[in-house]
C-alpha cells in the first residue's frame, strides 16, 4: 500500500476521526483517544500473505490422510485420522460435536484461507469487483470462528490426560497440523483489514454513518438477553458431566471441575491451571465484564473510559479459549472407543459449554464500543 499522502480513519471502537500520516515498514497507526490499532503497514505484506496462505492450505490438506494420533492399550491398537475422528463422532450420534469441531477446526480455516489467497491474489494483480468484496466482508466474519490453533492445544492436552491409561504416540497428520497452524497464525499477521479495505475502495472509504439511539438501544438489548442466556446455560455447562469414562465396565462422569482437580492430583498442575483458566475463569469473567460494560453503557456512564475499553478487548481476545475442554472432550471420544474395556463419551455439558462460549463471543460482538464513550440517550 502506498502511503505517499495523509488520509483519514474513523475508530471503529470509539468513532474518532484520525488524521493518518504516512507511514514507514512495521509502523502502525493507533487511536489517540481510545488507543485501538487503525492500520498497520508492512511492506509486501500481499506476497507474504499469499505464500504463508498457500503454504498452510497445503499443510492443512497433508494433515487429513495420515494418521493424526496412534492409541495402544490392553494389546489394542487404534488410530485416529482428522476425517475418521468426526466420522467416529457421527457414528456414535454426536452429531452436532462432530459439526461444531469440523467447522471450527478444519471448514472455516480453510475457506479464510482461500479467502486470503484469492484477496492477495486480487491485490497484487489490482482487480476489484463485486466478488472480492464479497471475499473480505466472508473472511472477515469468519475469522474469530476460526480455532484451529485452540483445538491444537486442546489435543496436547488429551494426549497428557489420557497417558496414563494407555500408550499414544503422535502420527505425521499432526505434525502437518502444527505446521498449518504455525503458518495460518503468521497468515493472520500479514492480514490487515482496513488496509485491504481502503485498497478496495479505492483510498476513500465511505463514510461511516453515526449511532443512532434506536441503534444504541438494539445493542443494549441484544447484549442484554444473549448475557442471560450464557448465564442460564453456563449452570449445566458445570454442574452436569461434559463427559463418561468407561473403564472395565465401570461408569465415571467428570463435570469440568472435577476434571481440573483429577489433573491436580495426579501431578499435571500446568494442565490443571489451563483448564481452570479457560473453562471456569475465562466464562465467568467475561460474562462478569460484558454485564459491567452494557449496564454502565445503559446508565449512560462516561466514567473510566480507557479502563472499559481495555477489559472489553480482553473479552473479545479471551472468549474463544474456553473451547478447548470441548476440544478435549471430541478428540478423547474419538480416539478412544473400546467398548467395556476403555471407552469416553461426551457428557450433556458439553453442548450447553459450546452454547455459553458462543453466545458470549455474540455478546462481545453485539455489543457497541462505541457507547463507552458517548451517552446513548443523547445521541441523534
Amino acid at each position: 500500500m502506498s502511503e505517499d499522502n495523509r488520509f483519514t480513519l474513523v475508530c471503529e471502537q470509539c468513532h474518532h476521526c484520525v488524521a493518518i500520516p504516512p507511514l514507514n515498514h512495521r509502523e502502525r497507526a493507533v487511536c489517540p483517544r481510545c488507543g485501538h490499532t487503525l492500520i498497520t503497514f508492512r511492506r509486501n505484506a500481499s506476497e507474504r500473505l499469499l505464500a504463508y496462505s498457500i503454504s498452510a492450505f497445503i499443510f492443512l490438506t497433508l494433515s487429513l490422510p495420515f494418521n493424526f494420533l496412534v492409541f495402544k492399550a490392553s494389546g489394542q491398537k487404534y488410530s485416529l485420522d482428522l476425517p475418521g475422528g468426526l466420522t467416529v463422532l457421527i457414528e456414535q450420534d454426536y452429531l452436532s460435536l462432530a459439526i461444531i469441531t469440523g467447522l471450527a477446526t478444519l471448514l472455516l480455516p480453510g475457506m479464510v484461507l482461500l479467502g486470503f489467497i484469492t484477496l492477495s491474489i486480487a491485490r497484487l494483480k489490482n482487480v476489484r469487483n463485486t466478488f472480492i468484496h464479497r471475499v473480505y466482508r466472508i473472511v472477515n466474519i469468519l475469522l474469530p470462528w476460526s480455532m484451529a490453533e485452540i483445538f491444537l492445544v486442546g489435543t496436547l492436552v488429551s494426549l497428557i490426560k489420557i497417558s496414563e491409561l494407555a500408550d499414544v504416540s503422535i502420527g505425521m497428520s499432526f505434525y502437518a497440523f502444527i505446521g498449518f497452524t504455525v503458518l495460518m497464525t503468521l497468515a493472520i499477521t500479514q492480514f490487515d483489514s482496513t488496509s485491504y479495505s481502503i485498497w478496495l475502495h479505492e483510498g476513500e472509504l465511505p463514510a461511516t454513518k453515526p449511532l443512532t439511539e434506536a441503534q444504541a438501544n438494539i445493542s443494549i438489548q441484544r447484549t442484554w438477553a444473549l448475557l442471560l442466556t450464557a448465564s442460564i446455560l453456563y449452570i449445566p455447562a458445570n454442574t452436569l458431566p461434559i463427559m463418561r469414562t468407561e473403564l472395565f465396565g465401570q461408569e465415571t462422569p467428570n463435570t469440568i471441575i472435577g476434571g481440573v482437580i483429577s489433573l491436580w492430583e495426579s501431578g499435571s498442575y500446568p494442565i490443571a491451571l489451563i483448564i481452570l483458566l479457560a473453562s471456569v475463569v475465562v466464562p465467568v469473567a467475561k460474562i462478569v465484564i460484558l454485564i459491567w460494560l452494557n449496564y454502565t453503557v445503559q446508565s449512560g456512564s462516561l466514567r473510566s473510559n480507557k479502563l472499559r475499553i481495555r477489559y472489553y478487548r480482553l473479552t473479545e481476545a479471551i472468549g474463544r479459549w474456553s473451547m478447548i475442554d470441548v476440544f478435549v472432550v471430541a478428540v478423547l471420544v474419538a480416539l478412544i472407543h473400546m467398548g467395556n474395556t476403555l471407552s469416553i463419551y461426551p457428557g450433556k455439558a458439553a453442548l450447553a459449554f459450546c452454547a455459553v462460549v458462543f453466545t458470549t463471543m455474540l455478546a462481545a460482538m453485539t455489543f457497541d464500543s462505541r457507547l463507552i464513550w458517548q451517552q446513548w440517550k443523547q445521541l441523534p
